[in-house]
Formats: structure tokens, C-alpha cells, sequence
């Protein structure tokens, strides 16, 4: 991976960049990134440059591709280049499980922590890294350089350490020479503050929406599912690439019918879209709840604010839709609605059916939708 194929440059990464370009990068960083936000992407960028033996530009500061070392770490091969990553069990460690990361990095370099931990078939384990792991690294580092310039420890959701992280604090603090470690994070609140403490941290800010956009668009996927994908993805590019593959710029459709469904209250227009609906894979089924909780809380801006300008993430025709249904949702019947959809995400995720699951849930909403407004009630009392 090099800085020319990420999706994005986010200010901190150019610090970085300058300091690795210098050889005045810290022995010990933490990069911060949402998930899918490119924070792996960005140590394996920096690991590179690094590692390569013919920097190129003014500043040095662009990895050449063509080296030894450059073919080896982007086939995350080069033995000065050492991985630890969350696995499943007391006594696993990170080794066994490199021909599937090597695979995972090619294939997506965004994945996120579940995507990997369903690759080495963890199921509904938790993922950690453990005593023999913090073995693992310590007695890596303690070795020679073999062929580059440095050693590179990259560490990616250091979360997933614990308290097992405190056996790394000494070696954190003092490494050997030309020793970096490169700490991969998403949740800053999980991590030990005596590892925190030892790192500098860089907070890395995730794509914007265009940037995902044109990502997307570099991998085929037509303007406007590449648009609606990014919208509803928030930044996070692996949802993005997930929604791509699913048909994001259908979801608007399908909820406007759904709605009109629900308020008509016809079993027959019910019992069709619910049929229709169950067809879809369970992935397309997660990301159209996805798309229903941002539908919902751009509605909520437009109730408050009344200002269709300031609703940037719902296209056109949508904003249309969530215009015409002002006078008809209140916020207590909005709450409702998506505190049922938040509960039908979850039950989606335990394999419920989703014939029953969404009929269900469209009676329900239909109920909502047809119950006394507040408004219409005081009316009828005078």
C-alpha cells in the first residue's frame, strides 16, 4: 500500500509522512481512524515508506514500487515487517492466521474487525490478543534487522489487548534501535493509558463523501449508486463498498413503498412488499434498515429546522417524500419508528425470518402512523 492508492490524505497523515520521509518518525504512534476510515491503510502506507530502498520525489517522501522492499510489503511479506491482530483463543497468536491477513489486505485493506474475525471463522466468539501474542512481539523485536532500514511493529486494534497490553510497556518505551511500532486504534477509550501514554498520537479524519464517491467510481460502480453509497455511509468506506455491491440508490424506493404500504394499512400491499423484501440477501436487508435510520433522522432535521437546504444527505426525490410526510409523523411517532427499525437490525443480525419480522413491523408502524396526533385530539375535545 502507498500514499498514492489511499482514498484519502487527511491532514495528520502528511505529518506522518514528513517525519517517516525524514527518518524522524517517533518509535512509538498510535493512529487514530474511525472504522473504515483508513487508519490501516495509512500505517501500511507509512510502513512502506519506511521500508523502501529508493524513495523518490523532491522530499524523498513517495515509496518507489519497484524495490525489493516495496514488492515484499505490498504483499506483506518483508521480514522486517511484523503483524498482530486480534485471533480466537487463550493460546493463538497472529502467525498462524498471516495467509489469511495477507489475503484480507489485498482484497480490502478497510475491512473492519468483524469482517476479519468472520474470515478465520470466529462466529459469535470474541476476538482478542493475548499473553502469547505480547511473546510473539517481544521476542520478534529482540531479533536483527534483516534487510531494511528498520523494524516495523504494526499492531492493528491494540483494543482488543487489554491488560495484557502492560507486558509491551517496557518495550513501547524502549525498543531497540531503528525499531517502530505503529499502533492501529478505533476506540481511543479501550486502549491502556499507560500504552497512551508511551505513543504520539495521530487522529486521522475519515473520507468525505465525495472522496468515497470517487473511490467507489475507480472501482466501476456507477455515479449515482456510488453517490447514494457514500451518503449513507458516513464516512466509512468498507460500509460503502458493502452498500455499492447491494444496490444503495433502491433503498429510497423501496422505504417510500414500504411507508405508503403501512399508512394505507392494505394486508395485500403489506403481504407483497414483505414478500419482495424477504427475497433480498440478509446483507441487503441490514444495509436497507441502514438507509431507513438515516431517511429518519434527515426527516427529524427538516421537522426542526424547516429548511430543506440544510438536508444535504437525501437526494431530490427523497427530500420530496420527506417533505409530503411532515404533516403526518410527529416526533413521539418518529421515535417509535425507529427504535421498532433499531430492533428489526437486531433481529436481522440473530437470523430472524424476515417474512414475519417485517410484516410485523409494518403493522406496527401502520398503527403508529394511524394513532390520534396530539394536535388532531385537542381539536376534537373543543
Amino acid at each position: 500500500m502507498t500514499f498514492d492508492q489511499l482514498i484519502h490524505q487527511p491532514p495528520g497523515l502528511g505529518q506522518l509522512r514528513q517525519m517517516a520521509a525524514t527518518d524522524r518518525l517517533p518509535h512509538a504512534n498510535l493512529l487514530l481512524a474511525p472504522p473504515g476510515g483508513g487508519g490501516l491503510p495509512a500505517a501500511l502506507a507509512v510502513a512502506n515508506l519506511l521500508l523502501c530502498e529508493n524513495r523518490q520525489g523532491p522530499e524523498g517522501d513517495t515509496s518507489c514500487g519497484q524495490c525489493r522492499a516495496c514488492r515484499k510489503t505490498a504483499g506483506a511479506i518483508h521480514p522486517d515487517l511484523h503483524f498482530v491482530f486480534p485471533t480466537v483463543g487463550s493460546k493463538v497468536t497472529s502467525d498462524p492466521f498471516l495467509p489469511q491477513w495477507r489475503e484480507a489486505l489485498s482484497e480490502n485493506p478497510y475491512q473492519e474487525a468483524n469482517d476479519w474475525l468472520q474470515r478465520i471463522g470466529a462466529e459469535n466468539k470474541q476476538g482478542n490478543i493475548n499473553r502469547e501474542s505480547c511473546a510473539a512481539i517481544l521476542r520478534k523485536l529482540n531479533l536483527k534487522i534483516f534487510e531494511g532500514r528498520y523494524k516495523v511493529m504494526l499492531i492493528w486494534l491494540p483494543e482488543y489487548l487489554g491488560s495484557e497490553g502492560n507486558r509491551l510497556l517496557k518495550m513501547i518505551e524502549e525498543p531497540p534501535e531503528r525499531t517502530i511500532f505503529l499502533l492501529v486504534a478505533e476506540r481511543i477509550d479501550l486502549i491502556l493509558t499507560t500504552i497512551l501514554s508511551r505513543c504520539q498520537l495521530t487522529k486521522l479524519l475519515p473520507p468525505t463523501n465525495e472522496e468515497i464517491a470517487a473511490a467507489l467510481g475507480t472501482r466501476g460502480v456507477p455515479g449515482t449508486r456510488a453517490v447514494a453509497a457514500a451518503r449513507l455511509a458516513a464516512g466509512n468506506y468498507n460500509v460503502a463498498r458493502s452498500l455499492a455491491e447491494s444496490d444503495a440508490d433502491s433503498h429510497g424506493p423501496r422505504l417510500i413503498n414500504w411507508m405508503r404500504a403501512c399508512f394505507q394499512g392494505s394486508p395485500a400491499r403489506l403481504l407483497e412488499w414483505t414478500e419482495e423484501f424477504a427475497g433480498l440477501g440478509r446483507e441487503s436487508q441490514k444495509h436497507f434498515l441502514r438507509y431507513c435510520l438515516h431517511f429518519w433522522r434527515e426527516f427529524l432535521l427538516l421537522s426542526v429546522t424547516g429548511n430543506a437546504n440544510q438536508v444535504v444527505r437525501l437526494p431530490e426525490d427523497e427530500l420530496e417524500s420527506a417533505t409530503k410526510l411532515l404533516p403526518y409523523v410527529d416526533h413521539d411517532q418518529l421515535a417509535a419508528i425507529t427504535r421498532l427499525l433499531s430492533e428489526c437490525a437486531e433481529h436481522i443480525e440473530r437470523n430472524a425470518n424476515p417474512k414475519i419480522l417485517f410484516l410485523d413491523a409494518g403493522i406496527q408502524i401502520h398503527q403508529l402512523l394511524r394513532q390520534p396526533r396530539p394536535a388532531a385530539a385537542a381539536t376534537a375535545s373543543s
